[in-house]
C-alpha cells in the first residue's frame, strides 16, 4: 500500500520542554536499530507522554547553528536537540553546546546519512525504557531562527495520521538552481511508487522511530531523501508534504553551486539505481518459488 499526500501548515500547540544536558557521545555511535540496554527509567506518567528530539547534521555551521538550536527547543513536545558535528574544522561544536544542544561530533567528515544514523542511535540511547521511543525530527543546520516553522511537520507524526512528513519551502531568495536535480528525484520517485513529491529533496522531515529504522541503512550523500522516499513507500508507510515557512542558504550558479548540483545529480542517481537493482533482484528470487 502506498500512502503520500499533502496538507496545510498547522499552528504549534504547547510549549517546548528543557532540553537535554549537553555531552559527548563515543566516537562510532551504533546503528539506530540498535537500542542501547543502559536506558533511563522515569516515572510511569512521563513513560507514556510521546516527546521529540530534533536532530540537526551540521558542517561548518557556527555562523547559524546557535539560532537554529533555540529555535529548534521552542517546538511543542520536543524535549532534545541534538547537534552532530559532522567533522566541522570551526566551532560549530562549542556554539551548538552553548545554545543549549547535546552534541555529538564525528571526528571526520562522514557525510549527511551517517550523521542522521549517528542522531538517531544517540537519541535512542536517551529515550526511556518501556516508554514510547521519540519522534525523529531532522532539520538543517543553516535554518537559524526560521527552524521553529518545522513545528507543523510533528502533529500529523504524533497524532498518528502519518508516518513520516516531509516539508514543503516557499521559493528561496538567491536559489539559482535549474530544477534537473529535482526533477531527476521527483521522476524516480514517481516511476517506483507511483506518487509524485512536490520537493522530494527537502531534508526537513520528522519520522516515527519505526519509519527510520525501515529506511535504513541510508542512501549516501545527497540521495539520502530520495531514496528514504521511495524505501519507506514501498513498504507501505504514509508520507505527507507540509508547507513550512523556511528558509536556508541557497546554492548560487557560482562554480562551487554547479559542483554542488552535480555531487547532487550523482547521489541521487546513486540512490535510485540501488533501489531498481534491488528491486529486480527480489523479483528474480521470487520467481522460483512462484514456478
Amino acid at each position: 500500500m502506498i500512502v503520500a499526500t499533502s496538507r496545510r501548515s498547522r499552528s504549534p500547540e504547547e510549549p517546548a520542554a528543557a532540553p537535554a544536558q549537553a555531552g559527548e557521545a563515543p566516537p562510532g555511535a551504533a546503528p539506530a536499530a540498535r537500542r542501547s540496554r543502559a536506558k533511563k527509567v522515569a516515572p510511569a506518567a512521563a513513560m507514556l507522554e510521546q516527546r521529540v528530539a530534533v536532530v540537526i547534521p551540521a558542517k561548518d555551521e557556527s555562523r547559524r547553528i546557535a539560532a537554529t538550536v533555540r529555535a529548534a527547543r521552542a517546538i511543542p513536545h520536543v524535549d532534545l536537540v541534538l547537534v552532530v558535528d559532522d567533522g566541522s574544522e570551526d566551532a560549530t561544536q562549542h556554539v551548538a553546546r552553548e545554545a543549549g544542544a547535546v552534541v555529538v561530533r564525528h571526528s571526520h567528515n562522514r557525510g549527511k546519512a551517517a550523521a542522521m544514523e549517528t542522531g538517531a542511535a544517540v537519541v535512542a540511547m536517551r529515550d526511556v525504557e518501556d516508554g514510547p521511543a521519540r519522534l525523529l525530527l531532522f532539520i538543517d543546520g543553516d535554518l537559524a531562527e526560521s527552524a521553529v516553522n518545522t513545528a507543523p511537520l510533528v502533529p500529523p507524526v504524533f497524532n498518528g495520521e502519518a508516518d513520516a512528513t516531509i516539508a514543503l519551502l516557499p521559493p528561496q531568495p538567491g536559489a539559482r538552481g535549474r530544477g534537473i536535480v529535482v526533477g531527476l528525484a521527483r521522476r524516480s520517485v514517481q516511476s517506483m511508487t507511483g506518487w509524485t513529491p512536490t520537493q522530494p529533496l527537502s531534508g526537513m522531515r520528522c519520522l516515527t522511530r519505526a519509519a527510520f529504522e525501515a529506511a535504513t541503512p541510508l542512501a549516501r550523500g545527497w540521495g539520502v531523501e530520495t531514496g528514504m522516499t521511495i524505501d519507506l513507500l514501498t513498504q507501505g508507510f504514509r508520507i505527507e508534504e507540509v508547507p513550512c515557512d523556511l528558509r536556508h542558504r541557497p546554492s548560487g550558479s557560482d562554480w562551487r553551486g554547479q559542483m554542488h548540483r552535480a555531487a547532487q545529480y550523482r547521489d541521487v542517481l546513486l540512490a535510485v539505481n540501488a533501489r531498481r537493482v534491488r528491486r529486480a533482484a527480489g523479483r528474480v528470487r521470487r520467481q522460483p518459488a512462484e514456478d
